[in-house]
């Protein structure tokens, strides 16, 4: 990049287990809250945004393009333009990237980039038979045709598609993301009761982190009554412990996985909005950036073990800003499971696995437990997939800030095998 691309300030919904807090609350209006937020708390014109960028999975039905309808929910006006990225669970990563990539080229000079989730609201689907049904009836042209159609009905027809399922699923290689983290349990000899350490210490991190956490939260009314409000993640758990987290029975593999709803991060809603620009046009506003984007990568692997992706986009990342890893003040390997986070850090600190796979003459590094995921990760706040990669820089920034440190780097696995990873400099 000629010019380093800042991220002048950002915002997030606390992030809510589906079908709590946020069921009333579409993935457009999440959307357009955090924007709503971002223009309120930054006090720029919205007539000086020039695009909003949005990732989102499960964009909705009802809101094509939920980046637009996002965008004009909020306040934004109508010459302003918008648009909606996937990578799957690097959706949120891509909206910032993509920024990066608009404002680097000048096309845009101002973006807001964000992320939105409901997945409660991820809808159930018709199945094939049901779908037939329907559409016979509506060729019917008479009564008595309609009758005949009518009367192929069988109760299974009823049996729904459940559309979080088939998104969690994998096309290519059949597996849902769970049975990929078995995959890697399996390979590299991730135990239970390791994984269940890693779940109880990500609780345990983000309950202490409770107040840093709370400075990237705002409030949101809950709907449809408006009597409650929500400020907090609700996923974390007092009192969590390892007897708990051990009576739970695997999910993914029933007889002989190791997966649990515990040591996996849970289904989620929320959103999160950062504001971008260049360096020089932050100076001419007056703007004091909480952080620049210093280099960012995706990589692709086999999607059977799409959890090994940060390793890939890791290793590639600090090659492209000829940077090692011990520089890093922290890192952040999102938590979409424990075994995959445990497999991951072996990895990095594989020889073997760097000679073989990464064309490197030694290990990536070992990335020490004080130094991964410093708040806590996805398994205590849960994974908004279109959203964790917003909040994972937004956390970073102000976590360097508070530190007063130069660099973090962030990363995730993407679902369909691949791996992104963002270095982060702040503006200290």
């Amino acid at each position: 990049m000629n010019e380093r691309i800042a991220i002048i300030d950002g915002i997030r919904t606390p992030f809510c287990k589906a079908g709590t807090d946020f069921k009333g609350i579409s993935a457009q209006k999440l959307g357009a809250l955090v924007i709503r937020e971002v223009l309120e708390r930054t006090g720029i014109s919205p007539d000086l945004v020039d695009e909003v960028i949005v990732g989102c999975v499960a964009n909705p039905f009802e809101a094509a393009n939920v980046a637009r309808v996002a965008s004009l929910m909020a306040g934004l006006p109508v010459k302003s333009r918008a648009y909606t990225v996937s990578r799957n669970c690097a959706s949120g990563f891509e909206s910032i990237t993509s920024a990066c990539e608009k404002i680097t080229c000048g096309v845009d000079d101002i973006v807001i980039a964000a992320g939105t989730e409901s997945m409660t609201n991820i809808p159930l689907i018709y199945n094939q038979q049901m779908t037939a049904l329907f559409a016979g009836l509506m060729r019917s042209k008479s009564i008595f045709q309609k009758i005949r159609t009518l009367a192929t009905f069988r109760p299974h027809f009823l049996k729904p598609i459940v559309g979080v399922m088939c998104g969690l699923s994998d096309p290519v290689c059949g597996l849902n993301m769970g049975q990929t983290a078995e995959n890697l349990a399996r390979q590299y000899g991730i135990t239970r009761e390791e994984q269940d350490e890693f779940a109880l210490a990500s609780h345990n991190k983000v309950l202490a982190s409770r107040d840093k956490l709370a400075e990237e939260i705002m409030t949101v009314p809950v709907e449809p009554d408006y009597k409650t409000v929500c400020d907090r993640d609700n996923g974390p758990r007092e009192g969590q412990t390892l007897e708990a987290l051990a009576k739970l029975k695997p999910y993914f593999d029933r007889y002989s996985g190791t997966v649990t709803v515990g040591n996996a991060c849970p289904v989620t809603d929320g959103a999160c909005a950062v504001l971008m620009m260049k360096e020089s046009k932050a100076s001419e506003l007056g703007f004091s950036p909480l952080g620049f984007i210093k280099a960012y990568v995706y990589e692709g692997l086999a999607p059977e073990v799409m959890g090994l992706g940060p390793v890939y986009a890791i290793s590639t990342v600090l090659k492209k800003a000829s940077m090692q890893l011990d520089e890093m003040s922290f890192v952040e390997i999102n938590e979409a499971f424990a075994a995959q986070v445990l497999a991951c850090l072996k990895l990095l600190a594989s020889d073997d696995f760097a000679k073989t796979a990464l064309g490197r003459e030694r290990a990536v590094g070992v990335l020490e437990p004080e130094r991964l995921n410093v708040n806590g990760g996805a398994i205590a706040l849960g994974h908004p997939v279109g959203v964790t990669g917003n909040r994972l820089v937004l956390t970073a920034l102000r976590e360097l800030q508070r530190r007063q440190d130069k660099y973090a780097l962030v990363s995730l696995c993407v679902g369909g095998g691949q791996g992104g990873a963002i270095i982060l400099e702040s503006a200290a």
